[in-house]
């Protein structure tokens, strides 16, 4: 869900692509990554006929990229993010699979929960205790979606045969999961209010919690490819979109409306009180509830079809193939490309709605662009799906960069102007509605290509691991530069109050709790110089100087190369 939603918009994912955070979000083979030995590779070969999108923000609008069950290269940038436009035009669903499918919506639902607080609502309502270096440090929580194949490959061997290869797994993960939003539930108010946020407690808590959704996504994305029939398939990853964004959108959007006192007071109340409808702690208890609920359904209610399980296989392959993957010739510079293309957007995707509410622009009105961007986001992925089907799948990709690259330097203008009376006019929020569309097109068009070309050069017999791997490197492209560039944002801001504190002593206003003691004080914070401008600057000449001079020729190379040089020789 880049934003996205991938999520795989896709941060998303994204997306997810994540769609996304700006969430991006790829999954793979069985939503986790799956190989066998090199004997068994051409009988174990239909494990390989989908790949799903694993993300943040952005990650998260998710949709399926598939590839025929025979392998074969020139059909495989047909499929589109919807699944194959056969397969959606003609497919329907029995009653079974309709049964079937309301089950899917509901798991990627509740994974959706935690992720659209931990991408979304989380550091916005911390935004007012917390620096941007501590905003990144919570970034970190973000981590397990993007480096979920280290343990994917035990998700698919390890399971108790009673309860079911992907029961094994969602029963205690969802359980786990539940328990620990009731706990959070019943604390959170309180770490929320202190004057020093504990921001480690907070980003282990968090970090825990979306390992719990990476590894329910994985045996989720397992067990739809046998909850629905054959010719259904298709339907599992729409069940994927639906669920995912609902449950991220809920989390985001919806609850920040709700829990903002000034929606609550304007449109549901007579008189007006200080706080929202729906508080952070009661939030969380609900959908405790509702995980522990669903959860101890699926234990006596809904059986695994054993006849329909997978054959073993063994951990250890999958780690082997994943190494000669990365040592193949070519694959050193696409990782290095992956790894390095959005440098040029961090600061953009991490900073600037942050940046936008500390100027004064409402969370609700920011919730609210990003909830139009949605449906544009799958309109956009619908048609760069086309673009991208032609024999130069990354064309779009590369022009994409480009625009993207633009659109970070208008968003950076906007903050600049932002109104210095902080009263937000209609046609300010227009300009930023319009730059958030545009940025969630460029996001959607590269997200799109980069998934055609990866579906070209993926060697469809191991498929789903080659697959987790590059996807895993384009997320964790978007991930590891996050902490750096916040930390460098309160870095290379200098600002002080114009009063001294009680010590006499002079004191920085850069952090939000610098600003708080300045107001208590009666002074007025002075900025010498904001640090969003200059670290946004940097990350868009750094992220320019490389798209010149080493990523579009390099990825210019790639493409150019035949598919048969990306595939592993047989042992």
């Amino acid at each position: 869900m880049s934003k996205k939603t991938e999520v795989k918009t896709p941060s998303h994912s994204g997306r997810t692509t994540t769609t996304t955070t700006t969430t991006e979000k790829h999954t793979e083979t069985n939503g986790h990554s799956t190989a066998i030995d090199s004997k068994d590779m051409l009988t174990h070969k239909k494990r390989g006929d989908k790949f799903l999108r694993d993300d943040e923000r952005e990650e998260l609008m998710m949709a399926p990229r598939g590839g025929k069950d025979d392998g074969s290269e020139s059909d495989s940038t047909s499929t589109t993010l919807f699944g194959s436009e056969q397969e959606s035009g003609s497919a329907s669903l029995s009653g079974k699979d309709t049964w079937n499918f309301a089950l899917l919506v509901v798991l990627y639902l509740l994974q959706g929960v935690p992720v659209g607080l931990t991408f979304g609502s989380i550091p916005f309502l911390l935004k007012a205790k917390m620096s941007y270096s501590q905003i990144g440090i919570f970034s970190l929580a973000h981590y397990p979606y993007s480096m979920k194949f280290l343990w994917s490959p035990i998700v698919d061997a390890v399971y108790n045969k009673d309860m079911g290869r992907r029961k094994s797994w969602i029963v205690p993960i969802q359980l786990m999961t539940g328990l620990m939003f009731l706990w959070l539930g019943m604390n959170i108010e309180d770490w929320m209010a202190q004057d020093q946020i504990a921001v480690g407690t907070l980003t282990v808590v968090f970090f825990i919690l979306i390992f719990f959704c990476a590894t329910q996504d994985i045996a989720v994305d397992g067990w739809a490819l046998t909850l629905l029939s054959k010719e259904n398939l298709s339907f599992a990853s729409t069940a994927q979109t639906i669920g995912l964004n609902t449950g991220y959108f809920l989390s985001f959007t919806v609850f920040l409306a709700f829990n903002s006192a000034e929606f609550s007071n304007k449109y549901f109340r007579t008189t007006p009180l200080d706080h929202g409808l729906v508080p952070l702690g009661g939030y969380l208890k609900f959908w405790a509830m509702m995980y522990l609920a669903i959860t101890l359904w699926l234990v006596f209610m809904k059986k695994e079809d054993k006849e329909l399980e997978e054959e073993d296989i063994g951990i250890k392959s999958v780690y082997k193939i994943i190494l000669r993957i990365i040592r193949l010739p070519h694959m050193k510079s696409f990782m290095l490309v992956l790894l390095t293309a959005k440098i040029g957007f961090i600061a953009n995707d991490a900073v600037t709605a942050l940046k936008l509410l500390e100027k004064g622009f409402s969370k609700e009105d920011l919730a609210l662009a990003v909830l139009i961007d949605f449906p544009f986001q799958i309109i956009f992925g619908y048609y760069a799906v086309r673009w991208s089907s032609g024999p130069r799948p990354l064309k779009p990709w590369l022009w994409a960069f480009f625009a993207h690259l633009a659109c970070c330097v208008v968003a950076m203008l906007l903050v600049y102007g932002f109104p210095e009376d902080g009263v937000v006019t209609t046609s300010y929020f227009y300009m930023v509605l319009i730059t958030t569309v545009t940025t969630s097109f460029t996001s959607t068009v590269a997200f799109v290509s980069m998934g055609a070309f990866m579906t070209v050069i993926a060697d469809p017999v191991i498929g789903g691991t080659y697959m987790t791997l590059l996807n895993t490197l384009s997320n964790f492209g978007g991930t590891w530069p996050r902490l750096f560039v916040l930390e460098a944002v309160d870095y290379f801001t200098v600002s002080s109050c114009s009063v001294l504190d009680t010590k006499g002593e002079s004191f920085s206003c850069a952090a939000e709790p610098g600003k708080t003691l300045c107001e208590d004080l009666r002074g007025e914070c002075v900025l010498q110089q904001d640090g969003y401008y200059f670290v946004s600057s940097i990350c868009v000449l750094v992220g320019g100087l490389l798209l010149v001079f080493y990523i579009a020729p390099t990825i210019r190379y790639l493409e150019s190369l035949s598919p048969k040089k990306w595939k592993l020789e047989q042992k």
